[in-house]
């Protein structure tokens, strides 16, 4: 049975785009909805040009009641029925109460080589350590931020005189094929970790 992924973005959408792109043709999933915090973020319009369902469910309204937020999250998700959540730069922190809701169900990708550099800021924090390599984690989604069970890493080497933004355009090449690989496994029932040099 063919998996229904709902995707949830706040910016510009570059992973959400190569999932959906990725699912074409023979994949065991196909994309039901992108969501969004954020009415002018610009993933929403490459959704739309996809032929993708779209939706906003705007936090500012809510300010601090995150509960109350996430009631209508889960309304707006459970509307167009996922089989898996994909977050896709999704900048809101995110309760127990909404990651518990589906467990199991929810992947996350991550700019660092997890467990190292929870966060923000990774490739920053990646070049004050003077690590020799990056890269990005996809994992299942737990109520601890950027925890979970890896199921998939893909590096990339630090080079002399990387800034942050150099590394991070090179990390984010390699989230655009980690990211599809590891749902395509996932929607098919492999949780068995991937890595990609």
């Amino acid at each position: 049975m063919t998996k229904r992924v709902a995707i949830l973005v706040s910016g510009g959408g570059s992973n959400m785009v190569s999932l959906i792109d990725s699912m074409l043709g023979d994949h065991p999933a196909r994309p039901c909805l992108v969501l969004s915090n954020n009415a002018d973020a610009g993933g929403l319009a490459k959704a739309q040009a996809r032929r993708v369902a779209t939706a906003v469910v705007d936090h500012r309204p809510y300010g601090e009641d995150r509960v109350s937020y996430e009631k209508q999250l889960i309304d707006a998700l459970e509307a167009a029925q996922p089989d898996i959540i994909c977050l896709a730069g999704f900048m809101r922190v995110l309760t127990e109460h909404f990651v518990n809701h589906w467990q199991g169900r929810m992947l996350n990708i991550h700019p660092s080589l997890l467990p190292k550099y929870r966060g923000l800021n990774t490739h920053a924090r990646a070049l004050e350590a003077g690590d020799a390599e990056a890269g990005c984690t996809v994992h299942e989604v737990t109520p601890a931020l950027d925890d979970g069970p890896i199921l998939g890493q893909a590096r990339v080497p630090i080079l002399a005189g990387d800034t942050p933004e150099s590394l991070a355009k090179r990390v984010l090449t390699q989230e655009h094929i980690l990211y599809p690989a590891v749902l395509q496994r996932f929607a098919a029932g492999v949780t068995e970790r991937i890595d990609l040099a």
